[in-house]
């Protein structure tokens, strides 16, 4: 049995597709197939350890990317695109899959043409509300669709989409209270607010979160992800605008949380700052109450329409990167924190808007695939 996973541009991708992968391996186990074979397509590796902790063979294949918004780099890039399918039809026929598994983004559609061209089944996931370029390219001939929103599902057909959720890695599924106020050096007795910023979009957070401070570590202490290019100007600023030397240690400014720091810190917060990316599915998942901060439109398109389907579910608020300010932000956490009635609604609806078997039932419908196609 081979599968082919592909998708990348971010972790967004990579990471739900390591969250299949864990449960493909799992299934095999527990049904002793043999020789099940992983391959992952993409334009890097993203993370190696990863692929080499599930004995996935990374296979690389450059491609272009055509954004939404004007700019000369799409003329150069279509020639890069069908370059980069020229370069996965041999790739994808030397091993021939039996089912290719597609995320989306621009760095799947090499495979996914391979894919169409040689008659291999393709199944596709969709994270966002609104479908990306290559999933609904992708869509018109995929024998199965898997949508993260229920609200995505009106753009595929309906006789092929399934409402799974979005695949969250084992390690992550779980928060654990045990160690986590050790871990961070935190007060057991003070709320923390966990702010989960660090790639794409994090300096408006930041800086929108450094300005709140002097209002926010009276009362709270903050459990900030930065970014690793942000934490050096971020450790240079705090003793510059946290003036009560007493209060500097609440706040812990991190570069990057590792998944076992994730969950323990996950384990000890009252609220989550995040943006609307693939993150609020393990937001969710905690049944965590969060403010939700999409990026702004010429940066995302889908990010707005993820977090408004997401507080309509009653689990989230939502500040639009545009009006984000801290005294908008102060008063969303008041508003949320002051209200032990709140805070379990939100709790509940989180819960509830979770799909904590969405590895496991994509998982299952890949390898029934790929049996029928052996």
């Amino acid at each position: 049995m081979k599968i082919l996973l592909t998708g990348g541009g971010s972790g967004g991708h990579f990471y739900p597709l390591i969250a299949v992968a864990e449960s493909i391996r799992s299934i095999a186990q527990r049904e002793k197939l043999m020789d099940v074979q992983l391959f992952f397509m993409s334009t890097d590796p993203y993370n190696e350890r990863d692929l080499f902790d599930l004995g996935i063979r990374f296979l690389k294949v450059k491609t272009g990317k055509i954004r939404s918004y004007f700019s000369m780099r799409n003329v150069f890039d279509k020639f890069s695109i069908v370059w980069g399918v020229f370069r996965a039809i041999p790739k994808v026929y030397s091993i021939y899959p039996d089912v290719v598994f597609s995320k989306g983004g621009y760095a799947s559609f090499p495979a996914v043409f391979a894919a169409r061209l040689l008659r291999i089944p393709v199944v596709i996931h969709e994270s966002d509300t609104i479908p990306g370029k290559a999933n609904a390219w992708a869509a018109k001939f995929a024998e199965r669709i898997a949508v993260s929103f229920p609200d995505a599902s009106k753009y595929f057909p309906k006789e092929k989409v399934a409402y799974t959720g979005n695949p969250i890695r084992r390690t992550l599924m779980h928060p654990t209270p045990d160690g986590g106020h050790e871990h961070f050096n935190l007060n057991p007795h003070i709320p923390i607010i966990l702010v989960l910023g660090g790639s794409q979009g994090a300096q408006h957070i930041n800086e929108t979160i450094l300005d709140t401070l002097p209002k926010l570590l009276p009362h709270y202490q903050v459990i900030h992800q930065t970014g690793k290019e942000h934490i050096d100007e971020i450790n240079r600023m705090k003793t510059v605008i946290i003036e009560d030397t007493n209060l500097l240690s609440r706040y812990h400014a991190v570069p990057y949380l590792t998944s076992m720091s994730l969950r323990m810190a996950a384990g000890v917060a009252d609220i989550i700052i995040t943006r609307a990316g693939s993150t609020l599915f393990e937001v969710a998942q905690w049944g965590i109450p969060s403010i939700v901060v999409p990026l702004p439109g010429e940066v995302s398109h889908h990010q707005r329409e993820n977090a408004f389907a997401y507080a309509r579910t009653g689990a989230a608020r939502v500040v639009e990167d545009a009006n984000l300010s801290p005294y908008i932000l102060y008063a969303e956490i008041e508003r949320i924190l002051k209200n032990k009635d709140v805070r379990e609604r939100m709790r509940a609806s989180a819960k509830s808007f979770a799909r904590p078997d969405a590895a496991d039932v994509i998982a299952a419908e890949l390898v029934r695939i790929s049996l029928s196609h052996e």
